[in-house]
């Protein structure tokens, strides 16, 4: 595991775009686990204007993390409706490339099967990017998730919900149930980019890259990965026990 530490959230989203940039320009046709929330958006800026600039995005194909169970793709609160105003309609992706969880399907088993397949047709993921909640979790793979979990339906955790609270009219209005890539899906990912920004991450952020491997900490199996890479602002990182250059 590398980990990179940048003094503010700005440098923090410009080196991930340049890690995204430098994997895109190597390989055109690449295939990109993408993550959504609040600590991600200055990286997707970061790319909208790297494709002015001429960063093709037209061979890509994604995958989402997750997607909230009842919520429609054109609802404003939808992981679907927010890809796509934070980056997709600002890149020239083909939208028939571009793979969201259906969060209104009849029938969540079958379609995270589907999911799964998909993934595996086109060789897997090349490079996932990823937040991490303040328990700890990576994608919607709340503590006591099984560390060997596959695409799923999974209840959200009540700090989880309370988190994403903020997105909402009021609390109550957040979905308690979501459709989540597992824990094993994301760590076969040939490469793993995990941000974290602010003091409000710095206790979990601890946890997960320094305690124990634990389903009460999922993102902690990232210890475990072979080429991850976790870029930190001084914030997040504040409460780390090891000195890491900036």
């Amino acid at each position: 595991m590398k980990i990179i530490i940048k003094k503010t959230y700005e440098e923090l989203s410009k080196a991930a775009a340049d890690i995204i940039k430098e994997a895109i320009t190597k390989k055109p046709n690449i295939v990109l686990g993408l993550a959504t929330g609040s600590t991600p958006i200055g990286c997707y800026q970061e790319l909208i204007k790297m494709h002015k600039e001429g960063l093709d995005f037209s061979k890509v194909t994604t995958f989402n993390l997750d997607e909230y169970l009842g919520l429609a793709a054109d609802h404003p609160q939808s992981y679907n409706y927010f890809m796509y105003e934070n980056l997709f309609n600002y890149i020239n992706i083909n939208h028939k490339d571009i793979y969201i969880p259906g969060g209104t399907t009849k029938n969540v088993e079958e379609s995270s099967k589907e999911y799964e397949k998909k993934i595996k047709e086109v060789g897997g993921i090349d490079l996932q990017l990823l937040g991490i909640g303040s328990d700890g979790h990576i994608g919607f793979n709340e503590p006591g998730t099984p560390l060997d979990s596959r695409t799923q339906l999974v209840k959200l955790a009540e700090s989880t919900i309370q988190d994403n609270s903020r997105f909402f009219k009021k609390r109550e209005d957040v979905p308690k149930f979501a459709i989540t890539m597992g824990i094993q899906t994301i760590f076969e990912a040939k490469k793993i980019l995990l941000l974290a920004s602010g003091e409000n991450k710095a206790e979990v952020i601890s946890k997960a890259l320094e305690g124990p491997i634990t389903p009460q900490i999922t993102a902690s199996i990232l210890q475990k990965h072979p080429d991850t890479i976790v870029i930190l602002d001084t914030a997040a990182a504040s409460k780390l026990k090891k000195q890491y250059q900036l």
